[in-house]
C-alpha cells in the first residue's frame, strides 16, 4: 500500500477529502432535520419528517455508490497504478449505479439486522461483509444480495484476521485524534 501511494499521496488525500465532504453534507442535512423534528411540536414536524426521509434517500442513492467507488479506487491504484483516484471513485461507483446502490444497501441492511441482535454480532458481521464493495465491482452479474452473501462466505475463517488488520491501525487513529482528525487524510487511504 505504501509503495502504491508513493508519489500519489496528494491524489489519495483529495479523494478521501471529497468522499468525506460528500458524507458530511449528507449527514449534516439528516442530523439537522432530525434535531429540528425533535425540538418542534408544530405542524412543521410533518414537513421536517418528509425532509429527513428525503435526505435518507439521498444518502442511499448518492453516498452508497460513492462509497463503492471510494473503496475500489484504491484497489485500482494498487492493481493497475491508475492515479486518477477522485475520477475513478465517481466512475467506478456510478458505472453500475443501481447495482452498487442495492448492493451497498443490502450489506447495510444485513449489518443493521445483526446489530439489532446485539452490538458484538453486528461488529463481527461487519467484517463478514467487508468485501461486498469489491465484489459488486468485480462481479456485476451477481445480484446485490448474492454479492454480500459471497463476501460472507469468502470471509468465513478470516474475520479475525481482518479485525487484527484494522486494529493494527488503532495507534495511528489515536494520533490522528491529536491532530483534530486531520491525520485521517493520510491514514484512511493507507488503511484501505
Amino acid at each position: 500500500a505504501l509503495a502504491a501511494l508513493k508519489g500519489n499521496w496528494g491524489a489519495a488525500i483529495l479523494a478521501f477529502f471529497v468522499y468525506m465532504l460528500a458524507a458530511s453534507v449528507f449527514s449534516a442535512g439528516m442530523e439537522s432535520s432530525t434535531i429540528k423534528n425533535a425540538i418542534t411540536g408544530n405542524p412543521a414536524t410533518t414537513a421536517l419528517s418528509l425532509i429527513s426521509a428525503g435526505l435518507t434517500i439521498m444518502v442511499i442513492f448518492g453516498l452508497f455508490p460513492l462509497a463503492v467507488g471510494f473503496y475500489n479506487t484504491f484497489r485500482v491504484l494498487l492493481d493497475r497504478g491508475d492515479t486518477d483516484l477522485t475520477g475513478n471513485m465517481f466512475r467506478i461507483g456510478f458505472k453500475n449505479y443501481l447495482h452498487n446502490v442495492w448492493g451497498y444497501l443490502a450489506m447495510t441492511i444485513k449489518i443493521v439486522l445483526w446489530t439489532l441482535l446485539f452490538i458484538i454480532p453486528g461488529i463481527i458481521m461487519s467484517f463478514a461483509y467487508v468485501l461486498t464493495p469489491y465484489i459488486l465491482v468485480d462481479n456485476p452479474e451477481l445480484s446485490a444480495w448474492e454479492a454480500s452473501s459471497l463476501s460472507r462466505k469468502m470471509m468465513k475463517g478470516h474475520k479475525f484476521r481482518c479485525f487484527c488488520l484494522y486494529f493494527s491501525f488503532i495507534g495511528w487513529f489515536f494520533l490522528s485524534m491529536l491532530t483534530l482528525f486531520i491525520g485521517l487524510l493520510w491514514l484512511e487511504p493507507y488503511a484501505l
